[in-house]
């Protein structure tokens, strides 16, 4: 097991700073409460490597609660950047919100595209996931109540984590420990939070909707096509699936909003429970404060509605 921190600096300064900031004689606001509580709430583990592959160790970072020794709620977040930038340190304010609500969260990184092009982020994700799964009884996970979220190429990553089947075969990079296989499957995720995420790869790889991200991503792959298709959320959509709440705005230069409208019309088509919550004139991400309090409100909804 590796070692444990209380609290990695940029989460332990963060906290530290929201409780300064309040007058020593003056009471504490809700938030700096919950800030001043949080730092003997949660327990971290940085920097776990879940993956070797492609001489890239992927990583992660646990934040456990320490108040309880029950399997807890747990959410895996996944950043954003095209699937060629980004960091899970970056991500830290985006899982803020779960950890005030009393959720476990893991902030996941994986292979970009320096390292290795598509499929290898999905795969990542699927190895996270196994690896959560096996190591759920030191990580205080509920493997029952994983919720998987993420914003951009991370709300695809997210997209693709819950909807992919085991038998498409992307975990069996991370199958092996040794000389036999793994004895952890692959947990079904409880729920699915999309922030902005491509659903249709091919789109956005030439025409209108083509972004230089994705065709960087898929390179020069013979199979690009192919391949492109196997990792879109779309290609996967059945009855059965987990409930999925898809965040985007309407004016998104990045993702085409297209892409959440026609997961949602798929989704219901279906039978899926699903939600499509709509930023009218929002952007890609960068939501405004009256806007993000709203988006939460949704989630906390949807996650209530669906046992969560």
């Amino acid at each position: 097991m590796p070692k444990r921190f209380m609290l990695m600096p940029v989460f332990a300064t963060l906290f530290v700073t929201l409780v300064m900031a309040q007058s020593a004689q003056a009471p504490l606001t809700p938030t700096a409460d919950w800030a001043a509580h949080a730092l003997n709430q949660y327990l971290v583990i940085p920097n776990v490597t879940y993956l070797s592959a492609s001489g890239h160790e992927s990583k992660l970072d646990v934040y456990k609660r320490k108040d309880t020794t029950t399997p807890q709620k747990t959410l895996i977040f996944i950043h954003g950047g095209g699937w060629i930038r980004g960091t899970k340190e970056a991500s830290v304010m985006s899982i803020i919100p779960w950890l005030e609500m009393g959720w476990n969260v893991v902030n996941v990184e994986y292979r970009m595209i320096q390292v290795a092009p598509a499929p290898a982020a999905v795969e990542d994700l699927q190895c996270a996931l196994r690896h959560v799964a096996g190591n759920a009884k030191d990580y205080g996970v509920d493997t029952s109540k994983i919720v998987v979220s993420g914003e951009s190429a991370g709300g695809h990553l997210a997209l693709t984590t819950g909807m992919i089947p085991e038998s498409a075969g992307f975990d069996r990079i991370c199958a092996g420990g040794g000389f036999t296989a793994s004895e952890t499957a692959l947990p079904k995720v409880a729920a699915i939070v999309n922030w902005y995420g491509i659903t249709d790869v091919n789109d956005l790889l030439a025409g209108a909707n083509a972004k230089s991200y994705a065709v960087q991503w898929l390179a020069n792959l013979p199979n690009r096509d192919e391949l492109a298709r196997s990792v879109s959320p779309l290609t996967y959509v059945r009855s059965g699936l987990p409930p999925i709440l898809s965040i985007q705005g309407d004016a998104d230069p990045i993702v085409p909003y297209s892409q959440n409208v026609r997961l949602h019309k798929s989704l219901t088509e279906a039978g899926v429970q699903n939600e499509l919550f709509t930023v009218p004139q929002g952007g890609h991400g960068n939501f405004s404060p009256d806007e993000r309090t709203q988006i939460y409100s949704k989630i906390r909804q949807f996650l209530a509605k669906n046992g969560l």
